[in-house]
């Protein structure tokens, strides 16, 4: 590759991938993307509303393809910037991986649905619901969203045997309130998968009241999925923020122990703050949480060098460094 077209590629990435609100172009493509899909998918919600669609259907074809053509061109360009983060891998290496990525997933679906309709005909319907998923492209620019990502993929495990467990007990539920109930109430609880209805909202605590057991067995047994499902509801949410938390403290202790490190001579450089900001941003943390986790790291040197001996140079132990 040529000196030119190497630096082209290195600055395409910076702009698409390492946004700066110091660089004017950079923070104006990422404002523009995040207006693009805010406004993208408001078009395609309104396109639902029958009145609108017919008066405005071709504004809101036109539309859709000014999205799409945007769209496409920021895929190919991260496609083709992909590189640049991998240096030591092959160029189509590094492409093959990055388009594996869910988030590369995430723009190709967001394109997608346009260039089927052009290749097969396909349920119109369906194609503007897939649109929709254009929402999920905010995951590269928001923080918490990315953060909620990560754990839902470091808990993924977890999550998968509460929704094995949960799975199992709605089987349960429905089995026994057929058996209970279905010779009262033939069209409700006529087999097991009718009463699969009844089974869900209980054991979700959600309770719609359009299905209910009447015989006294059927109600004690009901009682008992309903208290049952209190607990077993509220497992996915307990795990999610119990990772959550977890993530978030991991996070702040990189942010930490960056800090401890830059400030082993005793003040932060220039280069060594850059580095502290850009990590900063890249975690999500906020400038107050950094700011308090700086004098933490600050007020703990200076408490270890008030217990180092001046003359041998032997480091007392501390009580603040006891955690």
């Amino acid at each position: 590759m040529t000196g030119t077209a190497s630096h082209v590629r290195h600055r395409v990435y910076q702009t698409l991938e390492n946004p700066s609100r110091t660089d004017r172009a950079s923070w104006a493509i990422e404002i523009g993307l995040i207006l693009l899909i805010f406004a993208s998918v408001t078009a395609v919600a309104l396109e639902t509303v029958p009145d609108l669609f017919a008066r405005y259907r071709v504004e809101f074809r036109r539309f859709d393809l000014f999205v799409t053509l945007a769209f496409s061109v920021e895929y190919v360009a991260r496609v083709w910037a992909a590189p640049e983060a991998r240096p030591d891998e092959p160029a189509w290496q590094a492409r093959l991986r990055y388009m594996r990525s869910p988030m590369a997933v995430i723009d190709l679906v967001a394109i997608l649905p346009f260039y089927l309709t052009l290749l097969m005909p396909l349920d119109f319907q369906l194609l503007r619901v897939l649109r929709l998923l254009r929402i999920y492209k905010l995951t590269r620019y928001s923080p918490a969203l990315s953060v909620l990502m990560a754990v839902i993929r470091e808990e993924a495990a977890t999550l998968l045997a509460a929704f094995s467990i949960l799975t199992i007990l709605l089987i349960f539920a429905a089995a026994g309130a057929y058996m209970v109930e279905h010779e009262a109430q033939p069209d409700a609880f006529g087999s097991v998968p009718a009463a699969m209805w009844w089974s869900m909202v209980t054991l979700t605590t959600v309770g719609y009241g359009d299905v209910t057991p009447i015989t006294p067995l059927g109600r004690v047994f009901g009682g008992a999925i309903t208290i049952l499902g209190v607990g077993m509801a509220a497992l996915p949410a307990g795990i999610i923020a119990s990772g959550l938390a977890d993530h978030l403290h991991r996070r702040r202790d990189l942010l930490r122990e960056e800090f401890r490190c830059a400030l082993e001579d005793g003040q932060i450089d220039l280069g060594e703050g850059r580095k502290i900001e850009k990590l900063r941003r890249d975690l999500g943390i906020s400038r107050e949480i950094a700011h308090s986790i700086h004098q933490d790291v600050r007020r703990k040197q200076v408490q270890r060098s008030q217990c180092t001996c001046p003359q041998c140079g032997y480091e007392f132990q501390h009580i603040g460094d006891e955690e």
